[in-house]
């Protein structure tokens, strides 16, 4: 570490797999965070799942016993818009962008001003995949007749799973290696494992690298989302992520631990 967990002072924590897993938050969460804030630092979640939008994260943690607002989390939405915004300039707005999406991400972005659809139209110039949870058929089959027509072509996140209580279910990246099959096309994934989302926080709070640490289970996102942004990381066993994932990965953490009730008695 460039600096002991008790000098830290901004930690960006994915959520899914590493302070809970659906409705149970995991054993220290609470015992952790606070103990950030005693040490004068502050927390941020860090989510790449954009099937629903920052004020469902907000209602979840607060009902896990976790006090948040808004401005706690920074998600692959955040990153997504401000990735349009930056790759199209001025004309973002002009550009129809068809989202392979829930309509929680369809509003976040139509929220920001940007040119949304559902509907297979000719003027079509971007196609946005999510991780879609209301995924049908249609929509498949819409993306590839647009991925023929060779419009440009993102993904909000590459996650290959979601974690739940009783196992796995398939995120973006499945859904769009699926469509790879079809199509022979893969997209730009916007989300972790690019730095964006860590610089944002870095620069949004005023930090340097040496001061944050980034937490996660996945060490082909998470982790090296912070390896990406030159941070600390700490790749924690408690969801997606296993030992033998080392073994075959060139993404190497900072520090392992089992789980965030680890990390939190280190910092004591």
């Amino acid at each position: 570490m460039t600096k002991s967990l008790k000098e830290k002072k901004l930690f960006l924590l994915d959520m899914d797999g590493t302070i809970y897993l659906d409705d149970d938050l995991f054993d220290g969460t609470l015992e952790f965070l606070e103990q950030i804030r005693k040490q004068g630092g502050r927390y941020l979640f860090l989510t790449n799942n954009s099937s629903k939008g920052v004020e469902s994260y907000v209602e979840k943690l607060n009902k896990l016993g976790i006090k948040a607002k808004a401005e706690d989390f920074l998600t692959s939405v955040d990153a997504t818009v401000a990735f349009l915004k930056k790759r199209y300039g001025d004309a973002v707005k002009q550009k129809k962008i068809y989202v392979m999406g829930t309509a929680s991400l369809k509003t976040q972005l139509s929220d920001e001003g940007l040119w949304i659809t559902d509907e297979l139209e000719d003027d079509v110039q971007v196609l946005l995949a999510g991780f879609d949870r209301e995924l049908t058929y249609k929509k498949l089959e819409d993306a590839s007749i647009l991925l023929g027509r060779q419009v440009d072509y993102f993904a909000t996140n590459p996650d290959w799973v979601c974690p739940t209580a009783w196992g796995f279910v398939p995120d973006c990246g499945s859904m769009c290696q699926m469509l790879e099959h079809a199509t022979g096309r893969m997209p730009y994934f916007i989300g972790k494992p690019q730095p964006d989302m860590v610089l944002m926080a870095l620069e949004k709070f005023g930090y340097e690298p040496g001061e944050a640490v980034m937490i996660g289970d996945r060490l082909y996102t998470d982790i090296a989302c912070g390896v990406n942004a030159g941070i600390d990381t700490i790749f924690v066993l408690s969801g997606e992520g296993t030992l033998a994932d080392l073994e075959t990965s060139d993404v190497k953490p900072t520090a392992i631990m089992d789980n965030i009730y680890e990390i939190y008695r280190r910092m004591k």
